[in-house]
């Protein structure tokens, strides 16, 4: 089945194509239309499921005035000339599975997904969603071949929502007023840093004992199993669609915002030729400058335990790979 091309925009040119088209890519399409950032490419496997999603949120936009136009398609040329490519395809976690056991099925899915979208959008940047992150960005970057400062992961950004999350509900206050970081995997081994995370220029640690903040580190780093053990059979994908779309408007409108993302590090942070969360600064170029943040004995050795559970993850989904060649 072809695409289902319902309108002419009238807005500037500009092309974000979503590969996978479930409950975080059909999320993320309507963020970012609803925004007005792009026109919107979705893609699926599955015949006339994104070309549905397209036309409903097509539907929408009498409601929500935008004139964006969104496509669904089950043919990569469809994506062709995108200014940025979103990868979500993959199998999503469910209870008793954790990112890493997602290796074998969502390794071929990512690379060849890669490779086939950036075929027709040489220039594009890549985003990728699927877990387990840290690994499938590495992944997707040798399957293009593409500038280490154009291929990125979402991690970092939901991972620091998170614990601005639970640190807003613990006191009460309005989320607006928080500011959160988080390093490393995005997986039970990243790093909080209560240091580095305030209420209004407040550090918490002004705020709350020292035994709540380790009860909300703790939270966040497993608040994605925390909802995957309440849907039973789904994931989160609301707050995921808003951290990359985040992302997205950073670089689409070139505002240059420091944000924490799964990033190449090349020596800094003490790890080499691999991608982990970081405070970055992204533009209409990509990653523009990596933020090297001072980290205690203590964070950094928990980062470094993080990097290498993640290497052991790349050397794993390599070998999965190279065997189904």
């Amino acid at each position: 089945m072809t695409s289902i091309n319902s309108s002419t925009s009238n807005c500037p040119s500009t092309r974000v194509s979503i590969i996978g088209a479930g409950k975080v890519g059909s999320t993320l399409a309507q963020r970012i239309a609803e925004k007005n950032l792009a026109d919107v490419v979705l893609l699926d496997i599955v015949e006339g499921w994104p070309q549905g999603v397209a036309l409903d949120l097509m539907q929408a936009r009498g409601v929500e005035r935008h004139d964006r136009q969104i496509i669904g398609t089950n043919e990569y040329a469809d994506t062709a000339n995108s200014n940025i490519i979103v990868i979500t395809a993959g199998v999503p976690r469910k209870p008793g599975i954790n990112r890493e056991d997602l290796i074998k099925i969502n390794a071929k899915i990512v690379s060849e997904a890669a490779q086939q979208a950036i075929a027709y959008s040489p220039e594009a940047i890549l985003i990728v969603v699927t877990n387990p992150l840290d690994v499938m960005t590495y992944l997707a970057l040798e399957a293009t071949g593409l500038p280490k400062h154009r291929v990125m992961g979402m991690a970092g950004i939901l991972d620091s929502s998170r614990f601005q999350t639970f640190i807003a509900m613990e006191l009460g206050i309005s989320i607006a007023e928080v500011n959160a970081t988080v390093l490393g995997s995005h997986g039970d081994l990243m790093v909080p840093l209560p240091r580095y995370s305030t209420v209004n220029g407040i550090p918490i640690s002004q705020l709350m004992d020292a035994g709540t903040i380790a009860r909300l580190v703790d939270r966040t780093r497993h608040g994605g199993a925390e909802i995957v053990t309440l849907m039973k059979t789904s994931s989160a994908y609301f707050a995921p669609a808003s951290s990359v779309c985040v992302m997205i408007e950073s670089i689409l409108l070139n505002q240059s915002r420091i944000l924490p993302c799964c990033v190449y590090l090349q020596g800094q942070y003490g790890v080499q030729d691999m991608f982990l969360g970081v405070p970055c600064r992204l533009g209409y170029q990509g990653v523009e400058q990596v933020i090297e943040l001072a980290l205690s004995d203590t964070e950094r050795a928990a980062f470094m335990e993080c990097s290498k559970l993640v290497w052991q993850s790349i050397e794993e989904a390599k070998a999965i790979l190279n065997h189904s060649d």
